[in-house]
């Protein structure tokens, strides 16, 4: 089953200094309906002003993600991290017992535009750690690249404690990449630039335009293929219990 968000149908906000688009209910937002996707409870969309930020505020039990589209974006911690990330950067945290930490926009110039996920783990109470980490850009074209997971992999990939996966990629025109997973979990979708057309095994699918998402249950075997005439189209693709 295939079911299609629109970008537009994102609850989002404008602040001045933060404009932000929630796939999920983030906050004091209350949808009864929408509240997770398997483990994923937050992909939030935001684009920080320059200079300013998220003050020092608290985590607990939840694997926070935090990728990088556009400009940069500084994280400080109570555990003694401080770290600068820009596109071709990911960075993980996993608050368990509790962490406290803020988000900045270092630059004088230019916005920040990244994008966060929260991921219940695996089990509570984890020792809260961060880490930094970072992919090959030009990796990203006809692959899924995988930049967090649970699993062991060969490259350099953010580690997540829960039994999931999260891949970016980039196809151009007419390029198609199959996925292929077990019966019984989760694929979420969601096309960052340009175009994707969606097809399961029998040919039922949709057209994912720029920030629409899909979450897609007992199909085990995906055809994804780039349809933007004039640019590649960016997506990520997350493989859920």
């Amino acid at each position: 089953m295939i079911h299609v968000y629109p970008a537009e149908s994102r609850n989002s906000f404008d602040f001045g200094w933060l404009r932000a688009h929630h796939s999920f209910p983030f906050g004091n937002q209350s949808d009864e309906v929408n509240t997770s996707f398997g483990p994923m409870r937050v992909l939030n969309d935001d684009t920080i002003s320059p200079q300013r930020g998220f003050g020092p505020h608290s985590h607990s039990d939840m694997e926070i993600l935090s990728i990088v589209l556009n400009g940069q974006l500084r994280h400080e911690d109570n555990l003694g991290n401080v770290m600068h990330t820009r596109y071709g950067s990911v960075q993980r945290m996993s608050a368990g017992t509790g962490v406290v930490h803020m988000e900045h926009n270092p630059s004088k110039t230019d916005d920040v535009n990244f994008l966060q996920l929260w991921f219940e783990p695996e089990r509570r109470g984890l020792t809260p750690s961060y880490e930094a980490t970072s992919f090959e850009v030009d990796a990203l074209s006809r692959c899924l690249l995988p930049i967090a997971s649970s699993h062991a992999m060969e490259n350099k990939v953010a580690k997540l404690h829960q039994d999931m996966t999260v891949y970016l990629s980039k196809l151009k025109q007419g390029s198609t990449i199959t996925f292929e997973q077990k019966q019984g979990r989760r694929v979420f979708l969601f096309v960052i630039e340009g175009c994707l057309s969606l097809s399961n095994e029998i040919g039922e699918g949709a057209a994912l335009y720029k920030r629409d998402s899909a979450r897609i249950v007992n199909e085990t075997n995906l055809t994804l293929e780039g349809v933007h005439e004039q640019t590649e189209t960016f997506f990520m693709l997350i493989d859920l219990p």
